[in-house]
């Protein structure tokens, strides 16, 4: 048990991103994607959306400055323009925890798929909105 800690943030969790160094990179995503396929380290989160984990992560976990689009989200198919309820929900997140706007990457679907197989870990959340799938890389503290 720790204080001040969001208890979402399971040890599992912590110890995941507390590895990561700056510009490692996070992907977040629904319950619709391949999280296991990916060949990274997945943390499930059996019934926590994309909004609540946003709200935990970015207590913790610094959104990288030296880049000007340091979140990436899955672009709609068909749809690349088109912003998700649950895409916008998370960069406010961000947003709100960091102080500052930050850049937001626009990526094609498959693009997005090879890109997280590269990534440090995968949390899979249960997010039932589709397109609630993310690239985030991590900052400096």
């Amino acid at each position: 048990m720790l204080k001040g800690i969001d208890p979402l943030l399971s040890a599992d969790l912590l110890y995941a991103i507390a590895r990561m160094g700056h510009g490692d990179v996070l992907a977040v995503v629904d319950r619709n994607y391949p999280a296991h396929a990916a060949g990274a380290e997945v943390i499930t989160l059996p019934g926590i959306d994309v909004t609540r984990l946003a709200e935990a992560l970015f207590t913790v976990f610094p959104v990288d400055t030296f880049i000007p689009e340091p979140i990436g989200r899955m672009q709609v198919v068909g749809e690349p323009d088109t912003i998700p309820e649950v895409q916008r929900e998370l960069f406010a997140a961000a947003e709100a925890a960091e102080g500052r706007e930050i850049g937001i990457e626009p990526i094609e679907r498959f693009e997005f798929y090879g890109r997280a197989r590269r990534a440090f870990a995968v949390i899979a959340t249960t997010e039932d909105r589709p397109y609630g799938c993310f690239l985030i890389t991590k900052g400096v503290v």
